[in-house]
């Protein structure tokens, strides 16, 4: 990604951030993470982040999926012989976001995988998320989520966060975002 990219999307994160009325500090606004997982179609597969917090127990972010904008499937592993993989907690704060699981597939589902990419995505059963709502993912659940039209600002509340090992259904990507 192009540090042009970075900039223009940090900008459109912050005024997501300040639409759901979420203040930030200097230092946060500054540790915005704008990832697009090695693919180079952030606007299709991509995320943006702050982390608040990541101790050795909790890990604590906001994240923001711009309109229609998809975070691949992925699941948390577990890391070591004493971490069971991550546990998380979605709370939708603006907008809506489709989260998808594993389970039985939800028939006329209100999102769909990137165009091209379908064969990467493996877990069909519909989370709709609309602000006040969460819903929480235990280690080991395959799971990718999409925002609806107006994009959505999503918490993240969770066990420590170790993003290096998230595993994804697609081999292409690579969890560590690179700016040029």
């Amino acid at each position: 990604m192009t540090k042009e990219t970075y900039l223009e999307l940090r900008e459109k994160t912050l005024d997501y951030f300040s639409r759901a009325h979420i203040a930030l500090t200097s230092a946060e606004e500054d540790a915005i993470e704008v990832a697009d997982f090695g693919l180079d179609d952030v606007m299709r597969t991509g995320l943006e982040s702050i982390v608040y917090i990541n101790t050795d127990r909790c890990c604590a972010k906001e994240m923001v999926l711009l309109p229609h904008q998809t975070c691949p499937e992925h699941l948390h592993p577990p890391v070591g012989e004493d971490y069971p993989g991550k546990e998380e907690t979605f709370r939708c704060r603006m907008g809506t976001v489709y989260l998808y699981v594993e389970g039985e597939a939800t028939e006329d589902r209100c999102a769909a995988p990137p165009a091209g990419d379908e064969a990467y995505y493996t877990v069909f059963h519909e989370v709709k998320l609309e602000p006040g709502e969460q819903y929480t993912l235990y280690p080991g659940t395959k799971h990718w989520f999409q925002a609806g039209s107006e994009g959505a600002v999503v918490s993240e509340f969770s066990t420590h966060c170790y993003d290096e090992y998230d595993i994804f259904t697609d081999t292409r990507i690579n969890r560590i975002p690179t700016i040029e």
